[in-house]
């Protein structure tokens, strides 16, 4: 049965299994569709690993909604069916499809025969030993046979290639590949803007920008021909170039569905203020650090990895894409800390172990309006460590807004002394930072800024250190010290 509302996430029967999903967009496909699903369904998998197909018709105009009911008939408890209310395109439905999804694996399959489904134990190799975090099947790399394909439709392709490899620094031989595997956390967590063919070069930056370990394997191609139902064509290639462009200046490649702000995310996610950020703290930072409110790990990868590196994290989904993200590294390692119920897997060991404990993250911010968890970090601070954090110098709501309703938070100097010392700290540093925002803020403190005012809020946000002199704040870094007895 089709449906057109997002389903409800239901956890798997059998947590010891893995789930492969397989993201099948459709658009009239009515001579292909049948035989693609037979195949996918028949083809084999790894040991330990079940399957799910999505399949979401692009609404189509032939008898292609009758063939997925059919399908979903016959295959109800593999298959579920989701149809778009308008014609879109391609990667509208991928996004589609990623959303109703449930995998801890995911590949993205074409409801044609072009790609050979019979070859996903060798896509997903990769995946399932950890090596890698995103495997493609590359149409180009070198193999025993092959078929010969249309000239100019694979000079497109290698010419889109090696334009995307010179603006994200990947050495791939076929990034227009359909065959894209992925972590399914490490999938959901990609904001895929593209609407058309275009996720192909937009998925290729953001995954590049992400530093994902990328692997590449040979498979086997039987391209169609237009005759047969191809639909990419000459302009989708321009687009391609578009986007490629597009991607190579703008750094839009993280997605945080629990983030409370957009404008909060997308100020999270921009390099140069996290850098400029991470700089203005590095004094402070000692060799063993504990980041509370890691998040996504998108202010994590600045961090110096020293001695030990702790990323702590109260959300269960964001743990888990934080673990597969720095799983097998020897310096960093992943722990649950939730202040607001003070709950946390770090143990009594842990007890004045850290130099640093940090919170820079703006999408995760300490709970300054519940001052005894400052408390509850004492413990694991050395009483020569530092706190240090960022907080709002201009109303705005805190992402702990969930708790807070509508309530604006903001605290001026006095009042950070004040609760610092409260909470058994002493307050060495509060510092104006990034007061060049204040020239972008709107009214409404959680609006969405402009592309173009993010940035060039981001480009100048490094270079204008003396504004913060002279100008209203719009954010303080605050360093603070354990003070007495705890």
């Amino acid at each position: 049965m089709l449906n057109d509302a997002p389903s409800e996430r239901r956890p798997q029967e059998n947590a010891t299994r893995l789930l492969f999903s397989i993201l099948i967009p459709v658009y009239n496909e009515q001579a292909y569709l049948a035989r693609v699903v037979e195949t996918v369904l028949a083809a084999p998998l790894p040991a330990g690993l079940d399957r799910e197909l999505i399949l979401v018709d692009d609404c189509s105009t032939d008898r292609t909604p009758e063939v997925i009911q059919e399908l979903t008939t016959k295959y109800h408890d593999r298959i579920r069916a989701f149809r778009q209310p308008k014609n879109q395109g391609k990667g509208a439905a991928i996004r589609r499809a990623i959303q109703e999804m449930r995998g801890d694996f995911a590949i993205i399959q074409d409801a044609d025969l072009e790609y050979n489904p019979n070859e996903y134990t060798l896509i997903l190799a990769p995946l399932l030993d950890g090596r890698a975090d995103v495997v493609y099947g590359s149409r180009f790399a070198s193999r025993e046979t092959r078929k010969i394909l249309q000239y100019h439709h694979k000079l497109g392709n290698l010419v889109l290639t090696h334009l995307s490899n010179f603006t994200t620094g990947l050495d791939l031989t076929d990034m227009e590949t359909c065959y894209k595997a992925f972590r399914g956390d490490a999938l959901k967590s990609i904001p895929i803007r593209s609407n058309r063919f275009g996720i192909e070069p937009e998925i290729t930056a953001k995954i590049a920008k992400r530093g994902w370990t990328v692997y590449e394997v040979p498979i086997s191609y039987n391209g169609r021909r237009y005759s047969e139902g191809k639909k990419i064509g000459w302009k989708d290639g321009v687009s391609a170039i578009r986007i490629i462009l597009k991607y190579w200046f703008y750094d839009d490649s993280f997605y945080d569905a629990d983030s409370d702000s957009e404008s909060t995310q997308r100020l999270e996610y921009s390099k140069n203020f996290i850098k400029t950020l991470v700089k203005r703290v590095l004094p402070y930072l000692g060799t063993k650090t504990l980041e509370v409110g890691a998040g996504m790990g998108t202010l994590s990868r600045f961090l110096p990895q020293k001695e030990r590196l702790t990323l702590a994290e109260g959300d269960d989904r964001r743990l888990k894409f934080l673990r597969a993200s720095y799983d097998g590294n020897a310096v960093v390692d992943v722990q649950k800390l939730d202040l607001f119920k003070r709950e946390t897997t770090l143990s009594d060991r842990d007890a004045e172990t850290f130099d640093s404990i940090v919170c820079l993250n703006r999408t995760n911010e300490l709970p300054l309006d519940a001052p005894d968890a400052l408390v509850f970090l004492r413990k694991y601070v050395k009483p020569t460590g530092k706190l240090v954090f960022t907080v709002p110098a201009t109303p705005r709501r805190l992402g702990s807004s969930k708790r807070n309703g509508d309530k604006l938070l903001t605290f001026k100097p006095k009042e950070l002394v004040q609760l610092l010392e409260e909470a058994g700290y002493v307050a060495e540093q509060i510092e104006p930072f990034a007061s060049v925002q204040s020239f972008f803020r709107k009214r409404d403190p959680n609006q969405a800024h402009s592309l173009f005012g993010f940035k060039l809020f981001d480009l100048l946000v490094s270079r204008t250190r003396f504004l913060n002199k002279i100008m209203r704040p719009s954010t303080y870094v605050v360093v603070a010290a354990p003070r007495g007895e705890k």
